[in-house]
């Protein structure tokens, strides 16, 4: 297929201002977006202070320094209060959110059950995911009905999640309440507020509202109704349950089971969900990239079915899905907190005071990336990663803490999009509305609206 020459694209994003205008612009905005509160001045330094707050926020940037922090030796920055106090009602004490000699013990247990479930296995329930959600898009695309880009999204790696952790579909009665307080859930959880970041000391609670409450409480009981029915041994929940401690012989508790597999349901399914959405929408906006990829995808895999195989052949598909975790990292920002004085990068630490690691920026930054804010998936063949500054692409963390599901991830965001760029043209409406939100994950502000038609070859 003749490569068509698409424009130069300037993917969304907030225009960087200096640090009062963008406060303001910030809470003008109303929407606690810390994406729009970011200077200008983010995108260029190494290290530096975000604005003025009680308790102190500083921005590191290099890469060296941030692996330095993430691998924490001397536990001087665990995880952040505010995180923890996000997530705490939902996932526990999981790994997600644990430190020290428990994040050791949790990690060392689960690392195996991640090897047990090898995506060979997984991939044949992600596939069938992938097949039900064409034939709710040959459905969209027969009557010409608009469909939220996010929501489609979210449904099929949620599908995805509930069959590999718990070999049930989505569409099972329990499997489908807990997607439902899910959404809930990433929609009005309280991670930071604007005023309270500025003026609270460090270690404060966040109070989340009793809807959010209500709704975590309800995932906790479903994920114990689906723990406590689980016969399974090839999939995830099956390889956690049975998973032992190595000095003493004991698996996870009943409540450490749902604290576990609380987080792969929130990480599997909302950050690939995220990155998804966000790949789709620049395809659509790309001709030029979309005809790359279906070059590739009709090369390698034809019209039949996509193996696992297959994605390990497609270097292509794998660069835009890489690509598009650069330029919209799932996790936004990796904050950690200083539990006593420090001095790390340059910068004087005191206590209490917020590190912030942020992918958004690092992804973009001025000294690590040409033209940063272009949608360029050449950067990630293998001659563009050549050149890559070591570090300075962490859409998984570093260090110990690097994401369990890396892997798993990668294998789905390239199946996904395989599969769905080969078969459907996605005509997105209002697309210079699209603007991205740091909430839970990297979200458009408001839902991508779009139609489906099927391709024509």
């Amino acid at each position: 297929m003749a490569q068509k020459q698409g424009p130069a694209l300037d993917p969304p994003r907030p225009r960087p201002l200096w640090p009062v205008a963008a406060l303001a612009r910030t809470l003008w905005q109303g929407e606690g977006n810390l994406l729009a509160l970011l200077p200008a001045s983010a995108y260029r330094v190494a290290a530096g202070a975000l604005g003025y707050s009680r308790r102190s926020i500083i921005l590191f940037n290099d890469p060296a320094v941030v692996r330095q922090i993430l691998e924490d030796k001397d536990g001087i920055f665990p995880k952040s209060d505010l995180m923890v106090g996000a997530l705490e009602a939902l996932i526990g004490e999981s790994i997600f959110v644990t430190d020290g000699e428990t994040w050791r013990r949790q990690r060392a247990m689960i690392d195996p059950a991640f090897s047990h479930m090898r995506l060979s296995i997984a991939f044949k329930a992600m596939s069938e995911a992938v097949t039900d959600q064409e034939g709710r898009l040959d459905q969209l695309a027969a009557s010409g009905e608009p469909m939220s880009l996010d929501l489609a999204m979210s449904h099929l790696t949620a599908d995805i999640i509930c069959r590999t952790v718990f070999s049930v579909s989505l569409d099972v009665g329990v499997a489908r309440d807990v997607f439902d307080d899910f959404i809930v859930f990433e929609r009005d959880v309280a991670q930071v507020r604007i005023a309270r970041l500025i003026s609270d000391p460090a270690w404060t609670r966040v109070p989340q509202k009793p809807g959010v409450l209500a709704a975590c409480a309800r995932i906790r009981s479903h994920l114990g109704a689906l723990i406590d029915g689980h016969t399974g041994t090839d999939d995830i929940a099956g390889a956690v349950i049975a998973a032992r401690d190595a000095s003493t012989g004991e698996g996870f508790s009943r409540d450490e089971l749902i604290d576990q597999l609380g987080v792969f349901f929130l990480a599997g399914h909302e950050t690939t969900a995220s990155a998804l959405t966000w790949a789709v929408y620049m395809l659509a906006s790309r001709p030029d990239i979309l005809d790359r990829l279906r070059a590739e995808i009709d090369a390698v895999a034809g019209d039949g079915p996509v193996s696992f195989e297959h994605t390990r052949r497609m270097p292509f598909a794998r660069a835009v899905f890489r690509e598009t975790l650069r330029l919209y990292p799932p996790i936004t920002f990796m904050p950690r907190v200083a539990l006593k004085p420090a001095r790390i990068g340059g910068r004087t630490l005191r206590r209490g005071a917020l590190v912030m690691i942020a992918p958004w920026t690092l992804h973009r930054h001025k000294s690590y990336w040409q033209e940063p804010d272009r949608f360029d998936p050449d950067r990630f063949l293998p001659e563009g990663e050549a050149v890559q500054t070591p570090g300075a692409f962490i859409p998984f963390g570093a260090g110990p803490h690097t994401c369990v599901g890396a892997g798993f991830a990668t294998a789905e965001g390239i199946l996904v999009l395989a599969r769905l760029a080969r078969r459907f043209d996605f005509d997105v409406s209002e697309a210079r509305g699209v603007r991205p939100v740091a909430r839970l994950t990297t979200r458009p502000a408001r839902e991508i609206m779009c139609r489906v038609r099927l391709r024509h070859v």
